[in-house]
């Protein structure tokens, strides 16, 4: 009994042993700064920040939601913070 299992054991472990190593080998990383790079790609680095007068975040010039109020234009993080202001 006790030989029986083991000769049914070792073979199950090295298979799932060697599938893991070729999944490993053979399937494309995705890793999490990689999606980061990719969702800011569109946004140049640096560049001049205005705050957000609603909720004080600091927003790029080139990303922020505009909004041009009598002479002055404003910038916010998002639409919600937008209409906040307005309202």
């Amino acid at each position: 009994m006790k030989f029986l299992i083991l000769r049914l054991l070792v073979p199950l472990l090295l298979f799932l042993l060697l599938r893991s190593v070729l999944r490993s080998l053979f399937t494309p990383s995705t890793k999490a700064p990689d999606r980061a790079r990719e969702a800011a790609a569109g946004v140049p680095a640096g560049g001049e920040l205005r705050k957000d007068p609603v909720c004080g975040t600091y927003v790029s010039v080139v990303a922020g939601v505009r909004e041009r109020i009598g002479s002055e234009t404003v910038y916010f993080c998002s639409t919600a913070c937008r209409d906040r202001y307005k309202a």
